[in-house]
């Protein structure tokens, strides 16, 4: 074999790996934490804003019961979780009254007995939507996540898409759902859907993410609906409209300015 044939054949090989390597550096290892950084970026607006939040319950598809509320939310001065301050609009007997949470605190604040108390994330507020459930977070903040694969699901609108499955694990005690299946729409890390479980795998319930409409920059559901984990007649539908970027003062966020709240703020 000429010399020039041999280099040519070495140059080839060399070439051939070279092509080899750089192609298995562009099929990057999935990331699930990366994916759920991004649909926490889908789900919340960006800062600080207010959101109206109208909650209705249904027994075999009846109404029963209905409240609505608006959500303050100002992200903490470290850019981790969220603090949120809940006021009641409606129903009447309700409004007024108001939910802080700081941090790991949540406090539930009775303007007719000027008293607060403590509450926990997982108590039901209305149907299946827990105190946890209006309240804005941060996945990616809250849980590890695993990717258990991809598949073909129906999204909250009927349409088949191809989504990432997430299996969540909660990183400590007090968040409002130990463990969690989460699907993610695969072209842009939407939220689809998840399943909620107790500690012991119990399914606590389902919810589809629905009603996407441009906000604030972003498409972004508008409706969730929560399917009880026993009676699949038992629905609660989460509205959400009249998103506004605003300053939402640190003030606001504790607990001793609850007595001093004005509906005029």
């Amino acid at each position: 074999m000429s010399e020039n044939r041999l280099r040519r054949r070495l140059l080839a090989g060399l070439v051939s790996t070279t092509l080899a390597a750089l192609g298995t550096a562009v099929r990057a290892e999935p990331d699930p934490a990366l994916w759920l950084h991004d649909s926490d970026r889908i789900r919340n607006p960006p800062g600080s804003f207010s959101v109206r939040l109208q909650l209705t319950e249904f027994r075999q598809r009846q109404p029963v019961a209905a409240s609505t509320l608006v959500v303050y939310a100002r992200p903490a001065d470290d850019g981790g979780e969220y603090r949120n301050l809940v006021r009641f609009v409606a129903p009447a007997r309700d409004h007024g009254k108001l939910m802080l949470r700081n941090g790991q605190d949540l406090w539930f604040y009775d303007p007719a007995s000027r008293a607060s108390v403590r509450l926990s994330p997982q108590q039901r507020l209305l149907g299946q939507a827990s105190n946890g459930d209006v309240m804005t977070t941060q996945l990616a903040r809250d849980y590890d996540a695993r990717w258990a694969g991809d598949e073909r699901i129906r999204d909250g609108d009927g349409r088949e898409v191809a989504a990432h499955r997430l299996v969540l694990a909660a990183r400590r005690a007090g968040i409002a759902y130990p463990d969690v299946d989460y699907w993610l729409a695969v072209d842009d890390h939407r939220p689809l859907m998840a399943r909620y479980r107790s500690a012991e795998g119990r399914l606590l319930k389902s919810a589809w993410f629905r009603r996407w409409q441009p906000v604030l920059g972003e498409v972004r559901p508008t409706e969730t609906v929560i399917i009880d984990g026993l009676d699949p007649g038992w629905v609660t539908v989460m509205q959400l409209s009249e998103h506004t970027l605003r300053e939402v003062p640190a003030a606001w966020l504790q607990r001793d300015f609850l007595p001093r709240w004005k509906d005029e703020r």
